[in-house]
């Protein structure tokens, strides 16, 4: 077992958990609430962006399992080529996470606020180094 990919699984677990649970009831702080809504777009905008919130908790649960798996069994054939896949897709999330933050609308302190860049940065060194 390789302590830098059974850390980045732990990151993985906890990132979904809090993703899926906490972050969901945070995100329901935006729910449209107002009567004025009929056309229904402002629902549909906020189901649509929950939809997509729940997309990349998916995808946490999906890494985490996979990554359960390269450290806890020998089911897979090439386990280097499926971290070097989840090294770059982690890498990218952090690009695009921090790309967006960019072009957005400036408030103090952003990119610490919407920290999540670091976590997965983190999670791809991890499983970089672990690879190597």
């Amino acid at each position: 077992m390789n302590v830098a990919i059974l850390i980045a699984n732990i990151l993985t677990l906890l990132a979904f958990v809090i993703h899926t649970f906490v972050g969901d009831k945070d995100f329901n702080v935006n729910e449209p609430t107002d009567g004025n809504d009929e056309s229904f777009k402002k629902r549909e905008k906020w189901t649509m962006a929950r939809c997509g919130w729940h997309w990349v908790s998916f995808d946490l649960f999906f890494a985490t399992i996979g990554l359960g798996l390269i450290n806890f069994t020998n089911h897979f054939d090439n386990e280097k080529t499926l971290l070097q896949i989840l090294t770059i897709y982690f890498l990218g999330y952090a690009v695009v996470w921090a790309l967006t933050i960019a072009i957005s609308k400036q408030f103090p302190k952003n990119y610490l606020k919407l920290g999540q860049w670091i976590l997965l940065l983190l999670i791809s060194g991890l499983i970089f180094f672990g690879t190597n």
